[in-house]
């Protein structure tokens, strides 16, 4: 699950700076409040990478999630962005899982393998 949370978020990273760089061209926008509020997001993007087993780590994923979605009000094309990262979020989390549990069953195969020979 870690790796293709990792990799969503890496992606969000990306998408956040660049959505920074459209919502300046907003004159109703500081460029200091943009790129503080685009720094501090992309950083916990990068932070949730390490969190993501974690307890709490997958629910921070989704309220970046949200976060991203709401960023639509000030850059409307977030409202797509957000929700395909959204759908991609449930994704890297649903079948993470299910990588992991997969893991999990051929590790305990493999060592009852190996004790009964």
């Amino acid at each position: 699950m870690r790796t293709l949370c990792a990799s969503t978020l890496i992606g969000e990273f990306f998408v956040i700076g660049f959505a920074g760089l459209v919502a300046m061209k907003d004159p109703d926008l500081s460029t200091s409040t943009v790129w503080t509020v685009s720094g501090v997001v992309m950083a916990l993007s990068v932070l949730l990478c390490g969190m993501i087993t974690r307890p709490g780590g997958v629910q921070l994923g989704w309220a970046l999630q949200i976060a991203l979605i709401a960023a639509g009000f000030v850059v409307p094309s977030m409202f797509f962005l957000g929700a395909i990262f959204a759908a991609l979020w449930w994704a890297s989390v649903h079948y993470g899982r299910k990588i992991d549990e997969a893991k999990a069953r051929f590790a305990a195969q493999a060592e009852a393998g190996g004790n009964a020979a």
